[in-house]
């Protein structure tokens, strides 16, 4: 029977436990400030990046792993008998870390054919949801081809809403245009972003003020899911708890939620999102 592995970066931001539970193998990003490297969610952590990213007189950079780092985690991988590899990563859109882990599956000579790379085409929880449901599954021994096959039907039956304080973040990382950012800073004006079916930052509305920008959360999802029936919401924050709970109790209070949990975006995501953003990334499947 083959025993299937799953591999993901860092973007993914699924907590610790979860991965340690599910044996889930991860690749850091690295997130610069100044002359100082730190490995996302290993040797940086959200609660100290957060922090950092307030008073620290350096933008935070950040940059993908290298194909050698990916080859190291699949050569061990592979190391145990009749073992396949799915590795689920970052949009491509977004960075190089998918090019990456597909350039290390090639260099593996002597097992090739054996590592499945996979394009999220999403960021953050939107990743780590199609990880989790791989790793359970595998878990259940289903085939690499039916792990596939139920990440292919999930990307296509989730939704990603979130809600940024400032687009000063997305712009300087290159994200989203200058034109938008200034426009999201006047008048209180709170812009709506999701990602596109390829994993790009889309504006998706742009509404004054907090509690309006919810209510037109709640909108857009009634209209992506008209039964109302979510079978898996996350909703992520960055350093921003209290908003997260406004999200979480908007949504339950008009959606029947089968499970909800939190998560914070980890330093890579949130050097781009920004402090006090909100996210739900919600899966009908």
């Amino acid at each position: 029977m083959t025993n299937i592995r799953i591999v993901t970066d860092s973007t993914a931001d699924i907590p610790l436990a979860l991965r340690q539970e599910l044996q889930i193998a991860m690749v850091p990003l690295k997130i610069h400030f100044g002359d100082e490297q730190y490995l996302d969610t290993v040797t940086l952590q959200s609660e100290e990046f957060y922090p950092k990213l307030v008073s620290s007189p350096h933008f935070p950079r950040t940059s993908q792993p290298s194909p050698a780092e990916f080859l190291t985690v699949y050569q061990s991988l592979l190391e145990e008998p009749d073992t396949e590899i799915i590795s689920i990563h970052l949009a491509s859109v977004l960075s190089g870390t998918y090019q990456s882990a597909l350039l290390a599956s090639t260099m593996l000579e002597d097992t090739p054919g054996k590592v499945h790379v996979v394009d999220s085409r999403s960021a953050s929880y939107g990743i780590g949801a199609l990880v989790v449901a791989a790793a359970r599954a595998a878990r259940e021994g289903k085939s690499a081809a039916e792990i596939l096959a139920l990440v292919q039907t999930m990307r296509e039956n989730f939704y990603i809403y979130f809600l940024v304080d400032t687009l000063e973040f997305l712009q300087k990382g290159g994200r989203i245009g200058k034109a938008s950012a200034l426009f999201g800073s006047l008048l209180n004006i709170k812009p709506i972003l999701s990602l596109d079916r390829e994993g790009e930052v889309a504006a998706i509305d742009k509404v004054r003020g907090h509690k309006k920008a919810i209510a037109r959360i709640l909108e857009l999802l009634a209209a992506d899911i008209p039964s109302r029936s979510i079978r898996s919401m996350h909703i992520a924050h960055a350093n921003n708890r209290e908003g997260a709970e406004l999200l979480r109790e908007a949504i339950m209070q008009q959606f029947a939620v089968e499970h909800v949990d939190y998560i914070t975006l980890g330093p890579v995501i949130g050097a781009h999102a920004g402090p006090g953003t909100i996210a739900a990334f919600v899966s009908t499947v």
